[in-house]
């Protein structure tokens, strides 16, 4: 162990390139840990990067304390390390009763052209835009944190969608304005861990001014939520009971967030809309509500598309739906598909992207439409061809509820 104490001690500096734990033998699910030198605030840290299945985690340490922690490791968890930096690399294999096999390699010289000074803050790694051992308060709050910022085992899940979240809203933030608050309308909110998220990135850390409302059919979640604001001094966040089917988006100024808006000038413009596992026909209303509202950014994530289910009926396909589970799925899959190329109809840019999966659902995908610019109703219908969309949903017996929202009862469809 002395051996290996004296190996960490002179590779554990930013020379470092990487080090690979492996060979498990332990009975929980970390398969694989790799090590590598980050800097953090202009001072040096080791990144820990902990593979367990499918899931991935991180956390950051000064170099004794990652010294102490890979001793502990091949002590236990790991039978192997490989250890590589600048000029040298090294082969640990751990065998019982902690002997340690090792076997160093140096590097006599140094690859061409190769740097010793790296650039550590911007390597190949992942960085969260809320991060592992910075405590942000509503995530205490939430229990996804610990008050010393540590995220809470079994809330990583949680954690990393938090973060993939804001991926999303980053990749468009140049799309919203900057010259005025941010008008965002989150609809079935429920817990609001994702609305609250919102709120920190957009106000906290870009210090973009915004106004978020959150609405939720249940008094008792608005009212935890409302309560957990006012905890968090979030002034410009407000949730509200409300039905997507019937809610205006009318401002109800009050106190200095209502002067915000006024002094904007545009108490009714509505920037954004969130809609993030609304049930079936609740994501049509919301869809419909945010393109009649004119709203720059959309971000949906639905769930349950019954409807499409107990319509879809097609000679051709009849061999592959006579499966309930495989109709359902392909119902769903076509839903999302026929909204995502009514949004372009009507003037925007829209991708489906895959989103990290909630907490009690297998529903995983996003739809983002951003509004195009200086285009009209009818070329956006002419370009996105409308009436290959009408022949698919024809041959497929289907005609989605998000079509009949956006066009006349005569079938005529508005400029």
């Amino acid at each position: 162990m002395e051996e290996l104490r004296k190996l960490l001690e002179k590779m554990l500096n930013e020379e470092l390139e990487q080090i690979i734990l492996s060979g498990s033998t332990s009975r929980e699910t970390v398969s694989k840990i790799k090590i590598r030198p980050v800097r953090l605030k202009g001072e040096l840290f080791f990144q820990e990067t902990k593979y367990c299945g499918t899931q991935v985690f991180h956390s950051n340490h000064p170099a004794p304390e990652m010294r102490e922690r890979i001793e502990g490791y091949l002590s236990g968890w790991f039978r192997q390390a490989e250890l590589r930096s600048l000029d040298c690399s090294a082969i640990v294999l751990a065998g019982k009763k902690g002997r340690m096999n090792i076997k160093v390699k140096h590097i006599e010289q140094a690859r061409e052209g190769q740097a010793k000074a790296r650039d550590l803050e911007h390597d190949r790694v992942k960085t969260y835009l809320l991060e592992d051992g910075r405590p942000v308060d509503f995530l205490v709050a939430l229990g996804v944190q610990t008050p010393e910022g540590r995220v809470v085992k079994g809330k990583y899940d949680k954690f990393r969608q938090l973060n993939r979240y804001l991926e999303f809203i980053e990749d468009v933030l140049k799309e919203l304005p900057a010259d005025r608050p941010i008008r965002i309308l989150d609809f079935g909110c429920g817990k609001s861990y994702l609305t609250f998220a919102m709120y920190h990135y957009l106000h906290e850390r870009k210090g973009r001014k915004v106004r978020i409302t959150g609405l939720d059919l249940k008094e008792a979640v608005i009212e935890d939520c409302n309560r957990l604001a006012e905890k968090c001094g979030y002034q410009y966040l407000k949730f509200e009971k409300g039905d997507i089917r019937t809610y205006t988006g009318a401002e109800k100024p009050d106190g200095e967030a209502g002067k915000m808006d006024q002094t904007a000038g545009l108490p009714g413009r509505i920037d954004m809309v969130v809609t993030l596992h609304a049930c079936d026909l609740a994501t049509d209303y919301a869809l419909e509500k945010a393109v009649k509202w004119g709203a720059k950014v959309i971000l949906a994530v639905p769930c349950c598309q019954h409807e499409l289910n107990r319509q879809l009926s097609c000679e051709v396909l009849a061999p592959i739906l006579r499966y309930g589970i495989i109709k359902e799925r392909i119902s769903a899959l076509v839903t999302d598909a026929l909204r995502a190329n009514l949004l372009k109809e009507q003037g925007y840019e829209v991708q489906i992207l895959e989103f990290i999966d909630m907490e009690h659902t297998r529903k995983n995908l996003l739809i983002r439409g951003v509004k195009k610019q200086g285009m009209s109703g009818k070329q956006a219908r002419e370009d996105h061809g409308r009436e290959s969309n009408r022949a698919a949903m024809e041959f497929l017996g289907v005609s989605p509820t998000l079509r009949k929202l956006l066009e006349p009862e005569d079938g005529a469809v508005s400029e």
